[in-house]
């Protein structure tokens, strides 16, 4: 069960101006759910994109970063239950034929279209089944279906991610609107997700790929469930320029600013909505490393807390065995890190001083902490001003159960 995650209200999810979505049911590999979600853009909008780091990408992220140096952008399909990841030259194919037939049907180039898949790796994409699947997609665009999208992108998910806000600019009332899906195989760089966040707020086309990095810098480059990097992770960002406001060509201005902000806050809470459902996850954790002579250095920290198992297991158990996260401190890869200078705290538990135990610590009161839902764990490395922050979950028997049977 997801940790307090809730599964959004359609009501609560603004239209965004110039993008309509549809879903359907292909059968792509299962039959009766949804696994078919068409988005379509009114023309003159700007798109931009960030892509896993895994060079063992899948079909369809080469073919989105071919259409993305293109520019023009008027659509993206996404199909879930086969990742079309580690299918040769056939899966290009097979991704570039999906492409097509969307095309086709909109009359637009193929290069307009942008394919995502998500699912099992390995397995020939069915795009026979994804083209006839299409007309009812397309039958199906309405501006108000962002929940239907958001479920029409789930794979192990158990709840849907959607989020919204607005935000004034310029004069001109614009909405934010995003959904994601993802719930293992999650580490940065980006982790096995799919993330689509909207707006009808003018910005020029050449700050989006800027702004999408950005974006994802701050929300989903911040993530680990299990520190698996997927081959198939993308992150699209939307601008309809439908607002009426002069366009936005820097980030530094104050609708820039404005911008982001309302941004990166619906991208954050799908960020850590995607940790919440995460694979048998029973508790977010908050990882607050501080004290650092820059910020790469915190993060680096943060993560080898956040991904160890041990860590993570003893989480999950409520555990305060602390000496595991003080361990991989020491393993984070920080040659001149002077233990003497290390504090740990649970919550409001100050668990390590100056490198040893707390005299003060009591384990019961680290035992408390460690049996809430929500932890933040902090770091002090007494190195210097520089700080991050990264969130991620406990390892339970689940996350096994549901991986062990995710072909079945």
């Amino acid at each position: 069960m997801a940790v307090n995650l809730s599964a959004p209200n359609a009501g609560d999810l603004r239209p965004v101006r110039g993008l309509t979505i549809g879903v359907a049911e292909a059968g792509v590999r299962k039959t009766g759910r949804k696994d078919l979600t068409v988005f379509l853009l009114e023309p003159g909008a700007s798109v931009g994109g960030v892509f896993t780091k895994n060079r063992f990408c899948a079909a369809p992220v080469q073919v989105c970063r071919e259409h993305l140096e293109a520019g023009d952008i008027r659509a993206l399909v996404v199909n879930t239950g086969n990742a079309n990841a580690g299918t040769g030259e056939e899966g290009l194919v097979r991704a570039r034929a999906t492409c097509i037939a969307l095309a086709r049907k909109l009359s637009i180039a193929p290069q307009q279209v942008l394919p995502f898949s998500t699912g099992v790796i390995m397995e020939p994409l069915p795009a026979d089944r994804i083209e006839a699947g299409l007309p009812a997609a397309l039958a199906d665009a309405k501006p108000d279906h962002w929940l239907r999208a958001a479920e029409g992108i789930m794979t192990t998910d158990t709840l849907p991610k959607a989020f919204s806000a607005s935000v004034r600019i310029a004069g001109k009332d614009v909405n934010v609107t995003g959904i994601s899906k993802g719930a293992g195989m999650i580490r940065p760089n980006m982790a096995t997700m799919l993330g689509f966040l909207a707006t009808d707020a003018c910005v020029a086309q050449p700050l989006m790929k800027q702004l999408a990095l950005e974006l994802a810098e701050g929300s989903f480059n911040r993530v680990t469930v299990d520190g698996d990097t997927s081959t198939n992770d993308s992150f699209i960002v939307i601008a309809t320029n439908q607002a009426g406001h002069a366009p936005i060509t820097s980030l530094d201005s104050a609708e820039g600013r404005a911008l982001k902000a309302a941004m990166v806050e619906v991208a954050r809470q799908l960020a850590q909505a995607i940790v919440r459902d995460g694979e048998g996850a029973t508790k977010f954790i908050t990882v607050r490393v501080e004290g650092g002579k820059t910020a790469a250095e915190c993060r680096q920290v943060a993560y080898a807390i956040a991904h160890s198992p041990l860590v993570k297991t003893a989480f999950f158990a409520s555990d305060p065995n602390l000496g595991r996260i003080l361990a991989a401190v020491g393993y984070a890869g920080i040659d001149d890190l002077d233990q003497t200078g290390i504090d740990l705290w649970l919550d409001d538990v100050h668990v390590a001083l100056k490198g040893g135990r707390n005299p003060a610590y009591r384990e019961e009161d680290g035992q408390r902490v460690m049996k809430q839902q929500e932890i933040t764990v902090r770091v002090g490395l007494g190195r210097g001003a520089a700080q991050d922050t990264v969130w991620t979950c406990d390892f339970s028997h689940e996350y096994v159960s549901i991986n062990a049977d995710y072909r079945s």
